[in-house]
């Protein structure tokens, strides 16, 4: 037998030893561009999801590297955005808009509900495989009755099979559906999609707000991002889109939608 290929066969063992289910990662060959979750390992590969964007890959393990990353990444955004609230609390009171959240992924729901929660947003979620969204939509709506909702999860564009998308058509549905219950995008504003997702078709669809125009990926929060500016923001008064989609993380590149009015009412005296 060769010495090299049990030399080979050892530094993989070793490598795969070294690695476990929830520790965090880059790929090496992508230039450690996106740090990763380890979710499950089989025969030298690893499955990965994106830890701060909503992403899913492979790798085989001698591509990984450990990796730490900022644990107050969304602590962070989650100032930038109460810093940006203003309300003269002296003499008025407000009453914020209703978010239902809808996530085909629990961890990223998790961290969606806790910015909800700290921005003073009522919210609800639920974690719904992104395939059944469209069948469930409409009870959802009629059981919760917000002024906003999420549709959101995982997907991605795969070009390798002629510009398909891994779950755009089901945001798509979804959205359908929710337009069928309230056909008002006043009434009702959508906001859908994740990673790479068909920006055009789920606008035409009746979203709002949507990703990604450039076919990116997005922040884990993005979508509660816009959703909790739209909460804050007049009823009466039409927002400010280029700086509501400034404060996503990657800004129009990666959400886009159109002019509306926000879902807030205000009033007085406090």
């Amino acid at each position: 037998m060769n010495i090299s290929f049990f030399m080979s066969y050892a530094l993989v063992e070793m490598i795969a030893l070294d690695f476990r289910e929830g520790d965090l990662v880059t790929r090496i060959s992508h230039q450690h561009d996106v740090v990763f979750k380890i979710i499950s390992i089989h025969d030298n590969i690893a499955m990965l999801k994106g830890v701060d964007l909503r992403l899913y890959a492979d790798s085989i393990l001698s591509d990984l590297i450990k990796a730490s990353i900022d644990i107050d990444s969304d602590q962070q955004i989650l100032e930038k955005n109460l810093r940006e609230v203003q309300m003269d609390r002296s003499q008025y009171f407000y009453l914020p808009g209703k978010i239902l959240h809808i996530d085909g992924d629990s961890d990223y729901l998790k961290r969606c509900m806790k910015f909800y929660h700290e921005m003073n947003v009522k919210a609800n979620g639920l974690t719904i495989n992104e395939i059944d969204m469209p069948y469930k939509i409409r009870d959802l709506l009629e059981e919760f009755r917000p002024d906003i909702v999420v549709i959101t999860g995982h997907d991605a564009y795969l070009k390798k099979n002629r510009g398909d998308y891994q779950n755009s058509l089901n945001f798509i549905e979804t959205v359908k559906e929710a337009r069928k219950y309230e056909k008002s995008q006043d009434k009702l504003i959508v906001i859908a999609g994740a990673c790479q997702s068909n920006y055009e078709e789920l606008i035409k669809a009746g979203a709002n707000f949507a990703s990604s125009p450039k076919r990116i990926n997005i922040h884990a929060l993005d979508p509660a991002v816009l959703a909790t500016s739209l909460a804050l923001s007049d009823k009466n008064k039409s927002i400010d889109l280029l700086k509501i989609l400034e404060k996503t993380k990657y800004g129009k590149d990666g959400m886009g939608g159109i002019i509306t009015n926000g879902t807030m009412y205000v009033g007085y005296p406090r």
